[in-house]
């Protein structure tokens, strides 16, 4: 049975251990339940893949009308989460997580909770969201952003694009552009 449980460092952050099975033919693995987030009424209404290359680094975006739900299919990622609801209890806590391979786990990301990943190894990573993608919902910080204390673990500089490359620090983002 999969186990759910809540992030210890940022509230409204859940890990879902997935619990595979094995048998001579292979391996099955149940990966996304509705149930299983009960906390917010949501329709899955887009799935969505990423193919990273090992060292690419993708993000941090944040929403305002969609949370995400992330599983990694092959390879290894480290996700990279920070609070930025400012009405959170856990307002600007950050966290990393290693997904995927042996760690077999899906994770719920909600709304205002910025994210991205750094690809350990060359991954595949689904994620399913509960709205459309809109380009207006789309809104980014700074990876390395130092006031966000969030430790990636890099060693050499990532592979970014150059949208996220020109995401600002937290602190020169506009108030209208930050969750509550």
């Amino acid at each position: 049975m999969t186990r759910i449980e809540e992030s210890q460092l940022i509230s409204g952050v859940f890990l879902a251990h997935l619990r595979p099975f094995t048998d001579n033919r292979g391996r099955f693995l149940e990966t996304f339940r509705k149930e299983w987030f009960p906390q917010r009424s949501w329709d899955i209404i887009q799935t969505n893949r990423s193919d990273s290359k090992a060292g690419v680094l993708r993000g941090l975006h944040y929403h305002f009308h969609q949370v995400d739900y992330w599983y990694v299919q092959a390879g290894k990622i480290r996700a990279g989460l920070v609070d930025l609801r400012p009405s959170s209890p856990t307002y600007l806590a950050a966290q990393t997580v290693e997904m995927g391979e042996e760690n077999q786990i899906g994770l719920f990301i909600p709304v205002g909770v910025a994210h991205g990943f750094l690809a350990l190894t060359p991954a595949i990573h689904t994620y399913v969201v509960d709205n459309y993608y809109n380009g207006g919902d789309e809104f980014g910080v700074a990876w390395n952003d130092p006031d966000l204390g969030l430790d990636w673990g890099v060693t050499t500089p990532p592979i970014i694009s150059d949208r996220d490359a020109a995401n600002r620090r937290l602190r020169d983002i506009p108030v209208d552009e930050m969750p509550e």
